[in-house]
């Protein structure tokens, strides 16, 4: 139950509101209303602000006083203004609209600051406090009217004009209820149609992702009256549109309101939710991920939306696809039809490992065999596997843990990230199992080193693994607008840059070199999709021998050269090939398979 739902209950229970009220309200949040019920009962249906305040103020236990002005000591007013000038100008608005105010320091209690607040669970009693640098502080519910009283004498000898108007616009708050039932209707009318706005910009952020194969939409407050969402394409982030005059928390509640496992009031912590969609006839996925973030005004809570698009229908299937130059395709294809082995998939974040390893899966898929996964999170559904499902009662390495019980013939763990799911890995590929996992190392003779490091015995490395794969995307070049570079059109630095990192004169003179140019096609930046590269450290005889004999340290030169020797191309060697087919640029190979 939410804080919406429980305060709700709470005032129903109270007689505060009607049932009517009461399912009325909560019938509006679940439509999307981006209030809090508080605000919505208070706006919506003039429910009076004391009496709900009052009992959410006795429901958790928050001390209550209502303080008649005329009995105020000048010294309390005295106090209360010293507390107040030493607020920062922003926060000072804040307290004068809200009726939240620093009142005393309580003496007896550790010089606690004592605050009263007509809305005892604003946070802003927290900044309040901290702008005052007191650690110590204790909110008091203190009636509307009270702490009203209390302004207006700061008022009367206090020339601050922000404060005469907070003050004259507050008796229109307290006249609100005298509006006519057309004004009223008027005003909810409006709300409908800018939240409509609002969720109809966003549900057509999430369409136009699918359609444009974006992998990730980022929405993120640019200042406090708009937000920017920005797409993930070819592995770049692109502003695809920036909403200017909203609130950020608006927009941002919209999008919280419409994914599951997420608690709009909560701003101050990360979440992950899920949302899912019908979209052209099929059923897409999203991975919500919710960030607090800084913001310029200490007083507003901002926070990072990334919504991860997981669309089946650009799952690769079959390993052909997977773009392996020859020597490389030969080697894999052997690893992963061999009964028993371990798979390793390497590269950083973004380089395509999980697509790798789900062709792999899909060329070894038969309905004899029983292959498991274990992953965290599940990103795609594997049609013929059977996807554990890690939660709070199911962990990760617990799951790795039972694995083995479950009679499995090809497992996947999807990532070795501790010594124990090493170990695992290697014990399932070592007992009759053909595994897949992945590593986050740069380069394939270095994920043996990384395996080493994690106190894995050499002789256990050596002959459980078949093949390790390292592996990076690059930008493919637009189809449409590529241009072939020619020696003498072209600047002599393009050309000598070319002929420094593998190209020869020979290519560029047969114009399969080529160049970026821009089109509409390629949103202008001469690149339409991504392909992979790959270094395939195929385990044979003799790399297994150098592992063996390894000492202290594995000696990844060793291997590299032994590698070689046997076909295997580095990552940088395997982007020329492509350069050479006239699919991508060297300043893409050379940018990507830099290691810092």
């Amino acid at each position: 139950m939410n804080d919406n739902q429980l305060i709700a209950n709470l005032l129903k229970f109270k007689n505060v509101i009607s049932d009517n009220v009461y399912k009325s309200a909560l019938a509006k949040l679940d439509y999307g209303s981006n209030k809090k019920i508080d605000r919505l009962l208070i706006e919506d249906y003039k429910v009076p602000k004391d009496e709900i305040y009052r009992e959410i103020a006795k429901y958790y236990a928050i001390p209550q006083m209502t303080i008649d002005v005329k009995t105020l000591q000048e010294s309390d007013i005295e106090e209360i203004k010293r507390l107040i000038s030493l607020l920062p100008k922003e926060l000072k608005k804040e307290v004068y609209g809200k009726r939240i105010i620093p009142y005393k320091l309580d003496k007896t209690k550790n010089q606690t600051l004592l605050i009263l607040s007509s809305i005892p669970t604003d946070s802003i009693s927290k900044l309040i406090a901290s702008s005052l640098k007191y650690k110590r502080y204790e909110v008091i519910y203190c009636p509307f009217e009270s702490i009203d009283g209390i302004i207006r004498v700061l008022a009367s000898t206090e020339q601050d004009e922000y404060l005469r108007k907070i003050l004259s616009e507050s008796e229109s708050e307290i006249d609100i209820s005298s509006k006519g039932a057309d004004e009223e209707q008027e005003d909810l009318i409006q709300q409908e149609i800018n939240k409509g706005a609002l969720a109809y910009l966003f549900e057509a952020a999430i369409i136009e992702g699918v359609k444009s194969k974006v992998s990730d939409i980022h929405i993120i407050p640019y200042d406090n009256q708009s937000v920017d969402i920005r797409f993930r394409i070819d592995g770049k982030l692109l502003l695809w549109k920036r909403k200017e005059n909203i609130m950020p928390q608006a927009f941002l509640s919209v999008v919280k309101d419409r994914t599951a496992n997420v608690d709009r009031f909560k701003i101050d912590e990360a979440q992950d939710g899920y949302i899912q969609r019908d979209i052209d006839g099929t059923t897409i996925r999203f991975r919500v991920s919710i960030m607090p973030i800084v913001a310029k005004q200490q007083n507003r809570n901002y926070e990072s939306i990334v919504i991860r698009i997981l669309d089946d229908r650009n799952v690769i299937e079959n390993i052909d696809e997977l773009g392996f130059q020859s020597q490389a395709r030969k080697d894999f294809e052997e690893a992963v039809t061999r009964p028993q082995g371990l798979i390793v998939v390497t590269g950083p974040t973004g380089s395509g490992k999980s697509t790798t390893l789900l062709a792999s899966l899909y060329h070894v898929i038969t309905p004899e065999k029983n292959i498991l996964t274990v992953e965290d999170p599940v990103e795609y559904v594997i049609k013929g596997a059977r996807q554990i499902k890690i939660g709070l009662r199911l962990d990760f390495n617990q799951a790795i843990r039972s694995i083995l019980r479950h009679d499995p013939d090809i497992v996947m763990v999807g990532e070795m990230r501790d010594k124990e799911t090493a170990e695992t890995a290697i014990k399932l590929a070592n007992t009759g199992h053909l595994t897949f996992s992945t590593l986050h190392t740069n380069d394939a003779p270095s994920a043996i080193s990384r395996l080493y490091k994690m106190e894995i015995e050499t002789f256990l490395i050596a002959y459980a693994i078949n093949i390790i794969v390292a592996q990076r995307l690059v930008r493919r070049l637009c189809d449409k607008c590529k241009k072939s570079i020619n020696i003498k059109k072209n600047s002599a630095a393009e050309i000598s840059y070319l002929l420094d990192n593998g190209i020869t004169e020979e290519d560029i003179a047969d114009g399969k070199i080529f160049t970026t140019v821009g089109c509409d096609n390629c949103r202008g930046t001469g690149y339409k999709g991504r392909l992979a590269i790959h270094e395939a450290l195929f385990f044979n005889k003799d790399i297994r021998h150098a592992i063996v004999e390894s000492k202290s340290d594995i000696d990844e030169e060793m291997i590299r050269t032994i590698a070689r020797k046997n076909g295997m191309l580095s990552l940088r060697e395997s982007g020329i090939e492509l350069i050479r087919k006239g699919m991508t640029t060297m300043e893409e190979v050379v940018y990507t398979t830099t290691i810092a």
